[in-house]
Formats: C-alpha cells, structure tokens, sequence
C-alpha cells in the first residue's frame, strides 16, 4: 500500500468504528492486512485512530506533528502486521506500542535537531571581533602593562595607577597622595615617559 487512503483522526469513513470493533475484530483485521487487504486496513484505522492520534497527542504535544506521526504509525503498521503475534498481546495493544514508540523517537529526534541547530547558530553567530583571540591580546597586553609598571619608582607608579586605572583628575591624584599639584603632574609626566619606552610605544 504505497499511499494511505484511510481518512485521517476524527473522519472515520462508513466502517464500523472504534466503538464497534472487539479484541478479536481489531486481531481479524490487522491478520488480514497482513494479507495486504486495504479495505481491512481501512477498517483498523477507522477503528482505531482516535486512541492512537490521543496517544500521540499526549506525547508530541503539537498537533500538526502528531498527525504526521499518526501517519506514519499506520504506514508502519501496515507493513509490520504480519508481525503481530496474538499470544503476546492484543492487537490495539500491538499497536499503541508502535504509536508510543514512534511519537518518542518523533520527540528525540526533534530535541535533537534543534539542539543542533541551536549549537550551529551559536558556533556561527556573526560577532564584531574574535572574542577569544580579544582575550588573549588583552591579557597579553595586561600583562606587559603590568611589567612596565614595575620599571617605575613607587612615587611615579602611584600617581599613573590613580590617575590613568583609577580615573582620577590629576588634581583629585594631587590630594590623595598629599602632594602640590605641580609635583602630582610631574610624577605622572615622567611615569608615563617610562611607561612608553618600557612598552615601545612611539612618541
């Protein structure tokens, strides 16, 4: 049976529905869908649907999905029904495992892809500069700052340290360190004159 005639969930055609069918009726129809019998396949799906779309339903959570699920549970039912086996179960049974089991694999499957895409979209997320390597240059860069510093005599590195790492004026770096102003701007002249040719920086 290449395309599934039966309608879908909710359109039962004039077969006796599910209310109608027995254990023993269901067992007799997929027995002769087995035999490739599409009117009886017919008859298991009208008699058989609502359950299965709900079950799916429950798991999918999406209703368009689970109508693509539930036709696919019924093309897979019709070409495993020589499979089901009456001693281990019933046949609405045998195939409300089917359904369970197909809707599961729709989920994970879903999960997975997007999981997927969410990691393709953050590992090719367009950014203004390469982070990482941002990162390293600045920590490179921190670390020969940090090394010129120690070149300057203690009085020159207080003044750069508040006046250019601690933003302060350098009449507000004169007052913290209880010095004249002139004397404060002097030190910060001469510190940062280091500071340039420790770093290589030009003039």
């Amino acid at each position: 049976m290449d395309d599934m005639t039966a309608a879908s969930p909710g359109q039962p055609s004039a077969v006796p529905g599910e209310a109608a069918a027995t254990a023993a009726d269901l067992a007799d129809l997929l027995r002769r869908s087995a035999r490739g019998d599409e009117p009886a396949f017919a008859a298991l799906y009208d008699a058989t649907s609502r359950r299965v779309f709900g079950l799916v339903l429950r798991i999918v959570r999406d209703h368009a999905m689970s109508e693509e699920v539930t036709q696919e549970v019924y093309l897979d039912v019709w070409r495993t029904s020589a499979r089901f086996d009456p001693a281990k179960g019933s046949a609405l049974s045998w195939l409300m495992t089917i359904a369970h089991r197909t809707a599961v694999d729709r989920v994970r499957s879903s999960e997975a892809s997007r999981r997927r895409d969410d990691a393709h979209a953050a590992a090719t997320q367009v950014v203004d500069f390469d982070q990482t390597a941002e990162a390293a240059q600045t920590s490179l860069e921190g670390q020969r700052v940090r090394r010129a510093l120690a070149t300057l005599t203690e009085a020159q590195r207080s003044a750069v340290e508040l006046a250019y790492f601690g933003g302060y004026t350098h009449t507000e770096v004169a007052r913290l360190l209880d010095l004249p102003l002139g004397t404060a701007k002097t030190r910060i002249r001469d510190g940062l004159i280091r500071l340039r040719d420790t770093l290589g920086v030009p003039a």
